[in-house]
């Protein structure tokens, strides 16, 4: 795989999640349908010498999926880790 920039970049990992997405059996809840591009969003990314980062997610409401994927650009390798919120906790005291 070679990435040619950012924009490129982030193009690969928006498809990847959506195919993770499909894939990973959260399509066939009646809660989660099928996703598009569509439904995916950067939500950070950066580029830093040969190698890329980006985390993505969702818009799909109750989904908690959240993916991180690494380029590699010496190896030319593209990593995925996908993660899923288990809470959300607001503490206003110590």
């Amino acid at each position: 795989m070679i990435i040619t920039g950012m924009a490129h970049f982030q193009s690969v990992c928006k498809k990847k999640l959506v195919e993770w997405h499909n894939k990973n059996g959260l399509a066939d809840t009646p809660v989660t349908p099928p996703i598009d591009l569509s439904n995916v969003f950067v939500v950070w990314s950066c580029k830093t010498l040969q190698n890329y980062k980006c985390l993505v997610s969702t818009t799909v409401s109750g989904d908690g999926i959240y993916a991180e994927y690494t380029y590699n650009g010496d190896k030319q390798e593209l990593y995925e880790d996908v993660y899923k919120k288990l809470t959300n906790t607001c503490y206003t005291e110590e």
